[in-house]
């Protein structure tokens, strides 16, 4: 048995062993750990083949487990793939095609489409270019942070790192760049996507003062990459940040260490319900709210098969309660800055819509769907508003 014979059978045991429980990297290196006999090209070649089943699992539901393997590597890849020379040499001939001319090479009864939830996406999007990019691996991203674009370059360039530099402080590498023991993490760049970053548009029309700071909170912390991008656009801030879990914040507490925010306030809220504690009217409050992601399942693409459409309405629901327990610590004048990474219309116009409706003071300055998946990134929306008097 040849060794691309071993790829696909440890493949196909890996995706009936799968469950979605966990993302697809984390359960991958508990696998790996347990057969260590794999060894690390072995393991880059067999992930690689499980990642593409997962983008062209969708539109191939009556394929077994191996056909939807080895369509994964012809679809997904421009290159020839040694693993289709020695099992299916008649799509390693065609592989330089585009992906339309591959899709119709294949001669299939009905027309496939590798995101089944289109129906539900925002009408910004351009359906058949949004599917398409499912196939292709996202890049890394990151922003360069305090004006060290020179020192940041440099860096690369001394470890032969290829990219691409999309504006002053956004650069783009190949995903499996390795980069944490060559560049200054959350010091000097923070990885970040390019549609995250692009979020510093809306934090830009945010009027600032050198005397006064800006009081922000980040309703939704999470991982903290808002509040950092707030710090270096509006600079003088008073932040404060929240989250469900404690162990949320000790984890941003780390982060935010080499980040060099010093000073801010945490606590624990669950916005579901209506705030616990007193807090002051907030010039700027940040909602990147809890959402279904599917505008990052290009780098998580096993989300495409695990993820239950009635989740959708879910997230809706929750999103409306999170924003509803918000708002009404803007401060008039304030504003009020809410966040997906989703493309699901619900989720995205649809609360935009709840907000002008429920809340009569809110005025929207500007709602976009940021487009990702035309250069290799993901795609996330943003909604700004600004609280006025209310006119009772």
């Amino acid at each position: 048995m040849s060794r691309y014979h071993s790829y696909l059978n440890t493949a196909t045991k890996v995706i009936q062993q799968y469950q979605g429980a966990i993302p697809l990297a984390a359960w991958l290196k508990n696998f790996y750990k347990q057969h260590k006999q794999i060894g690390g090209n072995d393991r880059k070649q067999i992930s690689q083949l499980v990642y593409n089943y997962y983008r062209v699992n969708a539109a191939f539901t009556e394929h077994s487990i191996e056909q939807k393997i080895l369509l994964g590597a012809f679809l997904c890849n421009e290159s020839p793939q040694p693993i289709l020379e020695i099992l299916q040499p008649n799509l390693n001939a065609r592989i330089h095609l585009s992906l339309v001319d591959k899709l119709a090479s294949l001669n299939l009864a009905n027309s496939p489409t590798f995101f089944p939830f289109i129906q539900h996406i925002s009408k910004s999007i351009n359906q058949q270019t949004f599917v398409f990019s499912h196939v292709v691996q996202p890049d890394l991203f990151i922003r360069i942070r305090k004006q060290k674009q020179a020192k940041i370059i440099e860096q690369l360039q001394q470890q032969q790192i290829a990219f691409t530099q999309i504006t002053n402080t956004c650069f783009a590498l190949p995903n499996a760049s390795k980069i944490d023991s060559i560049l200054a993490i959350d010091q000097d760049v923070v990885i970040q996507d390019y549609a995250s970053q692009q979020v510093g548009n809306f934090l830009q029309q945010i009027p600032t003062s050198a005397k006064q700071p800006i009081t922000v909170w980040d309703c939704c912390a999470a991982s903290g990459g808002k509040s950092i991008l707030a710090k270096d656009i509006l600079q003088h801030i008073k932040l404060t940040v929240s989250d469900v879990r404690q162990s949320i914040l000790q984890n941003l507490q780390n982060r935010f260490e080499k980040a060099g925010i010093n000073y801010y306030y945490s606590f624990v809220a669950n916005l579901e319900k209506p705030l616990q504690q007193s807090v002051s009217p907030f010039q700027l409050i940040i909602c990147d709210a809890p959402c279904s992601g599917s505008g990052t399942w290009g780098r998580t693409p096993e989300q495409l098969c695990f993820f239950n459409e009635t989740k959708i309405q879910e997230y809706a629901i929750l999103q409306q309660k999170i924003v509803s327990h918000a708002l009404p610590h803007v401060a008039v004048g304030g504003y009020f800055l809410y966040i997906t990474c989703s493309v699901f219309e619900a989720e995205n116009e649809g609360v935009t819509n709840f907000i002008q409706q429920q809340f009569s003071n809110m005025q929207l300055l500007q709602q976009q769907t940021i487009i990702g998946y035309t250069k290799k990134a993901d795609t996330m929306y943003a909604a700004l508003f600004q609280s006025i008097k209310s006119k009772d």
